[in-house]
Formats: structure tokens, C-alpha cells, sequence
């Protein structure tokens, strides 16, 4: 691809998704009709996605900073429903999905139409984090649903080989099926568990936040690459080591954690806005080469298989909610009570994405009814998008899900800061105490104090009593009066560089010390 294309895309792309910040309308939503829509707009070029450029290049880093952001103890918590789904599902979708689509198409063997249930069978990792955010859903669920994305794209692209095979008559049965299910899961997970450890080592000896950065951004592809040479699934090796770092974070040094948040926070917007535009602009593609099928013959076939992909999700998730649990008194103690508004989000919450895209353009030319399979997995990606995430969040509207508890959150926050504070407290005390630390003036050790005292206050504050006018907490207050103070002196700081008495190099330091302080007085904004 040309580079002014390729700018236009990340430039439009990062446009629409800033947009849609400003509307109720989740990103991927409006990107995806974005797409949609440049796609027949005169002068836009053909963005064909490559499975060569999505697999290997976008997927690891969008698998890697979604896990890192996971909670690995959640996700242990909620095992089973994690495996129900990311296993479970894929597979019986696979095999539901596509009998449906052999019983409807005319021709369709059953072998070409287990590729298309493959294909279109994992949920996407991207559009159930970005829905998931957007509609700040209960923690288990959003646990629950990021851990299936995580997980269920290496389920589908293993029951998508072993399908393709069978399609192009060199499958080695059933049995073969299965070793090469279990080398791809097991090899994944081995690959991931061998790297966990050394790069995490790596990560906390390296003392340059740039190295440890750029280090950062290498990992999802080494741990990808190294899983797919040995032809296990680079998926799940990014998973694993993601969530192995993620869950050490805190033994790298505090400049890497903010330089890392950041550097990882662009990346993601950029590559999520990038991929979901992706999704729309490919229609002119699909439709081109629909050829032999009528319109009103394939928008039937579409609107059937959509029909078939939620059915089976239905079909699947609510027995494998309370199935386990009836026959289970070790799972009915082990796991929270649940009734049928969780199943129904779950259930609902099953959008497709750019993986099932990329791996449906990557069905050889020579599989019988390719043309259609790339239509029906556009079709329903589109659909479940655009479907599912417009009515989801009125659904959860009407369902009346229990909201977030902030006020326990807020207490529970609060009562492990002041823990933490009374241990920095015993500690500084003890500090003090030893002889080369006694020519500290006093009034830098009150300054520990105080500032340990603002930070060990700042939480309860904001339980107690609000501003009736502005709705401010007392924290509120503080923080605006001291980002106008920072505001005060960054101006003068300005001014003396704009009159020569102070250079360009010392005004930034000086004013990447007032950024500092303003990061640690704004840290608990969202």
C-alpha cells in the first residue's frame, strides 16, 4: 500500500473515533458505518484487508494490550464459564453455524460449510473490550467476555484448519483433528509460559524507560511469531505472557508504567480505529465478488446465517450457565449466584470482527464458494455490530443490571490506602531514626508527611459531603485550585523564556516538573 493512503486511513480512522467520544454511539459502531460509507466514495482507494497484515501484524498487539489490562485473578476466578465459551462455544458454533448454512445453500458441501462456521464463530477481542467499556457492564461479565476474546480466536483458527482441510481433501480425520487442536492450544500455552519469565526478567533489569518501551512493543510479535513457528498458536502465547506481565506490572519502575500507559494507550486507538474502518471499507470488495449469486438469493443466505449465529450463542449460553451448576454442588459454592439477565448479555454481547474477516480472506482461491464465505462472514460481522452493539446498550437499560457499586468501591479504595499509608508512615518513622538520614531539615520530613496525609485523605473525601452547587468533593476543589496554580506558574514560565531569560531546554524541565505534579494531583480522574 502507497504511504498517502495508508495516512488517510490512520488519519480518518483516529478521526472518526474521536467523534465518537462525543456521541452515545460506541467507536467501532461508527467507524464501522464510516467505512461503510468511504468505501463509494469516489477518489477513496480499494483497502483490501490482507490475513497476512491483520494475523501477524495487528492481532498480537490488540490481543496483548487487551490481556495486560485484564485482571489475571478475575479471569482464574471465572474459569469455567472463560473455557465454556472460548472452547465450548467456538466448536459447537462451528458445527451449528455451518449445518445450518449446508442445509440452506445449494451446493454446499459439508466440509466448505464447516469452514464458514469456523470462520464466523469467535466473537472479536477488539468490539467486546471497546462495548464493554462503553457500557461499563458488571465486573464478572466484562471478566467473562473479555476472557472469550482472549481466548477464542486460536479455538477458531485451529477448527478453521482442520475444516479447510477437509475442504481441499487432505484432512487426516478426526483424530488428526484433534492432535492438531491439542498442539495448538497446549504448544501456545508452553510457548507463552516459556517467555513469561525471561522477558519479565528482561523487563525489570532494563533501567531506560525508551528501552523498556521499545521492548514493550516487541513482545506481542516475538511471543506470536515464536508460537507460530513451532505451529502452535501465537494467540494464546500472547495471552499468556500478557497476562503474566500485566499481573507483575508493578516490579517495573514507575517512568516505564506512565511511559508504557501511554505509548500503549495510542497504539490501541490507533490500531482499533484502523481495523474497525477496515471492516466497513471492505464492502466494495465482498460485493464484487459476489458474481455468480443473485442479490436477493444471497441477502437471504446472509440474513439466515446472521439469524444462525445468534440462535446458537442462545442455544449454547444459557445451558452452560446453569447446566454445571445443577449437577454441581462444588460449582454452586465455588461461583456467585447468577440469574437470566447475565446469560441474556452474554448471549447478546457475541460481536464478530476483524479476525473472523482476515481469516475468511484467507481461504485459498480454490475452495468451492469462497465468494460466498467472504459475503456471509462480511454480512455477519456487520450485522452482529451494528445489530447487537445499537440494541445492547438498551437492553441493558432494560434488564435494570445492579450498577457499579462506587460508593464500595470508593470505601474499599480508601481503606487499602490508609493501610498502605500507615505502613509508610512506620517506615518513614524508622527512617528517620537512622544516622544518615539525620540531616534532613524538618521541614522536608513534614513535607513527607503531608504529602503522605493528602494522599491518604484525598480518597475518603471523596465519600463525604459534595459542593450543592457545583457537585464538587472537597478532592474536587483541591485539584481544580491546584491545576489553576500549576496553570499560574507555567505561564510565568513562559514568559521568562519568551523574554530571553531562561532557554527552551530549562523551560521544559521546568515544565515537565509541573506536568508531574499535575499527573499526581489528577491521578484518580478517569
Amino acid at each position: 500500500m502507497e504511504v498517502l493512503p495508508l495516512v488517510a486511513l490512520i488519519a480518518g480512522s483516529a478521526a472518526v473515533a474521536g467523534l465518537a467520544r462525543r456521541t452515545p454511539v460506541p467507536a467501532p459502531l461508527l467507524l464501522v458505518a464510516a467505512g461503510l460509507l468511504a468505501g463509494y466514495v469516489p477518489g477513496v482507494p480499494a483497502y483490501a484487508l490482507d490475513p497476512h497484515i491483520v494475523l501477524p501484524l495487528l492481532l498480537p498487539p490488540l490481543l496483548y494490550t487487551a490481556a495486560v489490562d485484564s485482571s489475571y485473578l478475575d479471569l482464574r476466578a471465572n474459569i469455567r464459564p472463560i473455557a465454556m465459551l472460548s472452547v465450548g462455544y467456538v466448536l459447537f458454533a462451528t458445527l451449528a453455524v455451518g449445518y445450518a448454512a449446508y442445509l440452506l445453500v445449494p451446493g454446499l458441501s459439508v466440509p466448505v460449510a464447516l469452514v464458514l462456521g469456523a470462520v464466523i464463530a469467535p466473537p472479536d477481542a477488539v468490539a467486546a473490550t471497546a462495548i464493554a467499556r462503553k457500557l461499563r457492564l458488571p465486573n464478572r461479565i466484562t471478566t467473562i467476555l473479555q476472557g472469550e476474546s482472549l481466548v477464542n480466536d486460536a479455538t477458531a483458527i485451529t477448527a478453521y484448519k482442520v475444516a479447510l482441510a477437509a475442504a481441499v481433501g487432505v484432512s487426516a480425520g478426526w483424530a488428526g483433528g484433534i492432535a492438531e487442536f491439542l498442539l495448538a492450544s497446549v504448544g501456545g500455552i508452553g510457548v507463552g509460559l516459556l517467555l513469561m519469565v525471561p522477558i519479565h526478567h528482561l523487563r525489570t533489569r532494563l533501567k531506560e524507560p525508551l528501552l523498556q518501551n521499545t521492548l514493550s512493543l516487541l513482545i506481542p510479535f516475538v511471543a506470536y511469531a515464536a508460537a507460530e513457528r513451532v505451529h502452535a498458536s501465537g494467540v494464546l502465547a500472547v495471552v499468556v505472557v500478557a497476562l503474566y506481565l500485566g499481573h507483575r506490572n508493578w516490579q517495573v519502575d514507575f517512568a516505564t508504567r506512565l511511559q508504557e500507559e501511554a505509548v500503549w494507550k495510542v497504539v490501541a486507538f490507533v490500531l482499533e480505529s484502523v481495523v474497525f474502518a477496515l471492516i466497513g471499507l471492505q464492502l466494495p470488495v465482498v460485493l464484487g465478488g459476489l458474481g455468480e449469486y443473485d442479490g436477493m438469493h444471497a441477502a437471504t443466505y446472509a440474513v439466515a446465517v446472521f439469524i444462525a449465529v445468534v440462535v446458537a450463542r442462545f442455544l449454547w449460553v444459557f445451558p452452560a450457565t446453569f447446566v454445571p451448576r445443577w449437577l454441581s454442588e462444588r460449582i454452586r459454592a465455588r461461583e456467585s449466584d447468577t440469574d437470566w439477565k447475565a446469560p441474556v448479555i452474554v448471549g447478546w454481547a457475541g460481536m464478530r470482527g476483524v479476525v473472523s474477516l482476515a481469516i475468511a480472506f484467507s481461504v485459498p482461491m480454490s475452495v468451492p464458494h469462497r465468494n460466498l464465505i467472504l459475503f456471509l462472514t462480511f454480512t455477519t460481522v456487520i450485522g452482529t455490530l451494528v445489530v447487537q452493539g445499537l440494541t445492547l446498550p438498551p437492553l441493558i437499560r432494560v434488564l435494570n443490571l445492579p450498577p457499579k457499586d462506587v460508593q464500595a468501591e470508593t470505601l474499599a479504595e480508601a481503606q487499602a490506602q490508609s493501610e498502605a499509608s500507615r505502613a509508610a508512615e512506620e517506615r518513614l518513622a524508622e527512617l528517620l531514626e537512622e544516622p544518615e538520614n539525620s540531616t534532613l531539615p524538618p521541614p522536608l520530613a513534614d513535607r513527607l508527611r503531608t504529602v503522605l496525609e493528602r494522599r491518604r485523605n484525598a480518597v475518603w473525601e471523596r465519600l463525604g459531603e459534595v459542593n450543592p452547587e457545583t457537585g464538587e468533593s472537597a478532592d474536587d476543589i483541591y485539584r481544580r485550585l491546584a491545576r489553576e496554580m500549576i496553570a499560574a506558574e507555567r505561564e510565568v514560565f513562559v514568559t521568562l523564556r519568551d523574554q530571553r531569560r531562561i532557554d527552551d531546554e530549562m523551560l521544559r524541565a521546568l515544565l515537565r516538573r509541573l506536568d508531574l505534579e499535575e499527573a499526581a494531583a489528577y491521578r484518580e480522574e478517569g
